[in-house]
């Protein structure tokens, strides 16, 4: 199947945001007296709505705040990722050289997203073309957050590439009916079997996927 567009998830895809997230998430759970390594943040937190993540800690630590770490995770996280938000290796020069169209389909809230692009300065390639979980009220792995944004492409969602760094991220992707790429060192084994899904640990692969699946 040829492709004729690009679906990016944002967070550690096109941004390195999810490592400084886990760190923030972490020290914020020490301030409530709950101990959990950044890597195991990360291991809970990726791919997964924000609200079900901190449902899923509440129900383990009982005398956990949600409006704490929530009202203290929004407030502290937008101004770390101005500050020291870096792009994934490769996603600039990748982004820049793309002949076909592409979105970024996320489930982080737009001022998050917007933010993200800015600080590493690929806002202006996709700012019309940007899709929040928020706004359509579909989180991954719900597919319905890829055909909005296939539909942002005005294209069939067979023909766009969904690039993603999470299990529920793929998985919306293949229910969507799209091409699959599974962006970064994630455990993809669940998806060894599925026909529309090729992993690509980094760029140097996604360009080689890219160039054979538009040849």
């Amino acid at each position: 199947m040829k492709i004729q567009g690009i679906i990016f998830d944002c967070d550690g895809t096109l941004v390195d945001s999810e490592r400084l997230a886990a760190q923030l998430l972490s020290q914020l759970l020490g301030q409530q007296s709950v101990e959990m390594s950044p890597a195991d943040v990360l291991h809970r937190f990726r791919g997964v709505q924000f609200q079900s993540f901190v449902d899923g800690l509440c129900d383990q630590y009982p005398a956990l705040s949600a409006e704490t770490l929530i009202t203290g995770f929004r407030a502290l996280s937008i101004p770390l990722f101005e500050a020291s938000l870096d792009p994934m290796p490769g996603a600039l020069a990748f982004v820049e050289a793309l002949t076909i169209p592409a979105c970024v389909a996320s489930n982080g809230p737009r001022i998050k997203i917007e933010t993200c692009l800015k600080s590493v300065g690929l806002y202006n390639t996709f700012k019309h073309l940007i899709v929040s979980a928020y706004e359509v009220q579909a989180w991954k792995p719900d597919p319905q957050i890829m055909l909005h944004a296939a539909d942002k492409l005005r294209l069939p969602a067979n023909q766009c590439l969904v690039v993603e760094d999470s299990l529920s991220g793929v998985e919306a992707g293949l229910l969507a009916g799209c091409v699959v790429a599974g962006f970064g060192d994630t455990d993809f084994g669940k998806f060894a079997d599925e026909d529309n899904f090729h992993p690509c640990p980094d760029y140097r692969a996604l360009d080689l996927l890219v160039n054979r699946l538009i040849a």
